[in-house]
């Protein structure tokens, strides 16, 4: 396995000699993004690449496919999962949240009930089944039979002359190898209008048998972080070919409850069962090129029939049309020596998070790639999987995944109420469904809660007609469950964010934590903003949302540092505080200044932070989000300090993911928290008056840039 590419190597770029601005002549989009193509001349299984549309992908090694899947189930594994395909297990029992629920005291005197992770009689097996299900399903994996001279499997070490590219711009990859002298080369591409894959393999092994296409379908896997196959338990599903003919094969999926159609488009080859759950693809004559298209579906649909040519011209056009569309940054006429590291980043990260976090749901924080949380995605990480989009210039990427607030609507409003809250209340670990798993963490979180009223917010800039009429009740409902969230103390004529409650740094306990500073922030502004939605709409303002915005506790701060939660005096004393998030900074960064905030105190809670957290304990957007909180407080040498720190947590590989460590091997909240940071440090945010606020004024950053928005 490779290491994880760090800082250590750059290239120094051109001179540069003034502040940056917004580029008045067109940047050469195209340039900047093909400098950033990948290339791979040996195997890496942290190397991994992807093709997709945004709600589909499939992840292929340096064969071109996904034929050494279990060299790189350490690495970074080779998925097919599209956002539609998830599998339950079946279970003797009809388990509920009421299964696992228990009750906790809140600040009031009510007793309120939370379905938690419990380890006592039955509730240890409810607590399992419906955390693992459902699970995101891995579709199946598509690879090549190599054989050597001799007759037997080629290995992957057998793979010589590698030379594997990703072409940024029209979303290809294309392979090229050698097997015992003999060439390789795989071409392939994402449908875009459909779930699968077009692919051309062209070899002179293809014509002396040494060479063909191999399809192997798993069953469902229920692992917390996995690639999502189990291909141990053939009894449990169904692989039936439903119709076939000389170009069109179909194949029908049943595990359990689950159903799905593989639809094999194969002019010029055939398709044969080869065992159980596993089929061929060879060609019918002597040439030396196959080639065949895969589409998943959970309805019965046509293959795609279209020859590999027309389907290579359908991906450019997408993309080519996705890198033509919204925003570009060109860090080429800089000679910081991390500014090319920095622009490898922005660009392979626009290229992950397009083709796997733009469906309609948001995603998990693997994507498409692998299982992580059995699948299930994180709505407090929605943030950071989808705000830079409307950065970006395509809020419609963002717009895709909003409709699943208004799916789960009722199931919000369910929750908020056997709470005994008013409004819509947000599950955070969830599926399709909107149902949440139980946790001992997830279910007292309360950050993910404003974000719809921040994602609609964004909309609004783009279309204000059109959001108000599609977001308003998911607005107006988000804000009427944060009000009755806060209890007001007769103590201090306060409301006050309180227990059971833990915060976006997540070590603290549910039941001791009071009044976490950034949840006091985003309380404050989302029913500020709900305030004027209501106004917009023609409405007086809410008495309720504003007397708790009126009244709201302030944020806790001692000895001149604002603290991570009420009475904790030692947060930056005991080493035990300083970890995991330093979600603080998020108050004044992530959000907007608000008369609440004390830039001294932040300045200096900012710096007490950089200079002494435990870096190991942290995730992948905590660098943005220090960034976007150095960038507010003027502070652009720091801003880029904090964005490309050199350690562990902020690694991004050859492909461009965000290495987190061995467990978790790609993380694209980090992804996505680039690409927001860098929005805000060039384009800067309302009333910024500073061009590229972010990025220091000392002759080595001249930044170019075009169609960024303004962070709120």
């Amino acid at each position: 396995m490779q290491r994880p590419l760090t800082l250590a190597v750059f290239v120094i770029f051109a001179s540069c000699a003034s502040p940056a601005v917004e580029t008045p002549a067109p940047i050469a989009r195209q340039l900047v993004v093909a400098r950033h193509n990948v290339h791979l001349t040996a195997p890496d299984t942290l190397g991994s690449l992807s093709v997709g549309n945004g709600a589909f992908a499939f992840t292929v090694d340096v064969s071109g496919l996904q034929t050494f899947y279990r060299d790189y189930e350490n690495g970074i594994p080779l998925g097919t999962q599209a956002e539609w395909a998830w599998h339950a297990i079946p279970a003797d029992k009809g388990f509920t949240l009421k299964d696992v629920a228990q009750e906790y005291e809140t600040c009031d005197g009510r007793k309120v009930p939370y379905a938690i992770q419990r380890s006592d009689g039955g509730a240890r097996e409810a607590t399992q089944w419906l955390r693992a299900n459902p699970h995101r399903l891995h579709l199946g994996l598509t690879g090549l039979q190599l054989r050597r001279r001799d007759g037997t499997p080629a290995l992957l070490s057998d793979l010589k002359e590698i030379d594997q590219t990703l072409d940024l711009w029209s979303g290809t990859i294309v392979s090229r190898y050698t097997v015992d002298g003999d060439p390789v080369k795989v071409e392939l591409v994402s449908l875009t209008d459909a779930d699968g894959i077009a692919v051309r393999v062209t070899s002179p092994m293809v014509r002396n048998g040494r060479l063909n296409v191999w399809l192997k379908f798993p069953y469902g896997a229920e692992c917390h972080v996995c690639p999502g196959y189990d291909f141990e338990s053939p009894e449990r599903h169904k692989t039936m070919v439903r119709e076939s003919t000389e170009r069109e094969t179909i194949l029908e999926r049943i595990l359990d409850s689950t159903r799905y159609f593989v639809g094999i488009g194969h002019l010029g080859a055939r398709v044969t069962e080869t065992s159980a759950h596993m089929f061929a693809i060879t060609p019918n004559t002597d040439d030396q090129v196959v080639e065949f298209t895969l589409r998943y579906s959970q309805e019965q649909e046509k293959p795609v029939t279209s020859d590999f040519e027309t389907l290579h011209d359908k991906s450019a056009a997408f993309w080519k049309d996705f890198w033509n569309s919204g925003g570009i940054i060109d860090f080429s006429e800089c000679t910081d020596p991390r500014a090319q590291e920095l622009e490898r980043r922005v660009v392979l990260s626009q290229y992950l998070t397009r083709l796997q976090c733009a469906g309609k749901m948001p995603p998990q924080e693997t994507g498409l790639t692998m299982n992580s949380w059995y699948g299930k995605f994180h709505l407090e990480m929605h943030w950071w999987h989808g705000v830079h989009f409307a950065l970006w210039g395509r809020p419609q990427l963002l717009e895709n995944s909003m409709g699943y607030y208004s799916r789960i609507l009722e199931k919000a409003r369910q929750t908020a109420a056997w709470q005994g809250y008013r409004g819509a209340r947000w599950p955070k670990m969830t599926d399709p469904y909107g149902k949440e798993s139980p946790s001992s963490v997830g279910v007292f979180l309360a950050w993910q809660q404003p974000h719809p009223i921040y994602y609609a917010e964004l909309l609004y800039r783009n279309d204000p007609e059109k959001a108000l009429k599609k977001y308003h009740e998911i607005v107006f409902e988000t804000a009427e469950f944060m009000a009755s969230y806060a209890q007001f103390s007769m103590a201090d004529s306060l409301y006050h964010l309180c227990p059971p409650l833990i915060p976006a740094q997540e070590i603290f306990p549910a039941v001791e934590t009071n009044d976490p500073p950034f949840e006091l922030a985003y309380w404050r502004y989302a029913l500020d903003l709900a305030q004027q939605w209501r106004k917009r709409e023609g409405l007086q303002p809410d008495p309720g949302w504003q007397d708790v915005i009126d009244k709201l506790a302030p944020m806790p701060q001692d000895n001149g540092y604002y603290l991570p939660a009420a009475g904790v005096l030692d947060a930056y004393t005991d080493d035990a505080y300083r970890k995991d998030h330093p979600v603080v900074t998020g108050a004044y960064g992530v959000l907007p200044m608000s008369e609440q905030i004390d830039t001294a105190v932040m300045a200096d809670t900012f710096e007490e932070i950089m200079n002494h957290w435990n870096w190991e304990t942290t995730w992948g957007w905590d660098y943005p989000m220090l960034a976007m909180c150095a960038t507010r407080l003027g502070k652009p040498e720091r801003a880029i300090d904090a964005l490309l720190m050199d350690v562990q947590k902020n690694t991004y590989l050859v492909n461009g993911h965000n290495y987190q460590d061995k467990r978790l091997r790609l993380y694209l909240p980090g992804n996505g928290g680039l690409l927001t940071a860098v929005a805000m440090m060039a384009a800067g945010w309302d009333g910024s008056s500073d061009n590229a606020p972010g990025f220091p004024k000392d002759g080595r950053w001249n930044v170019r840039w075009e169609g960024l928005k303004r962070i709120p």
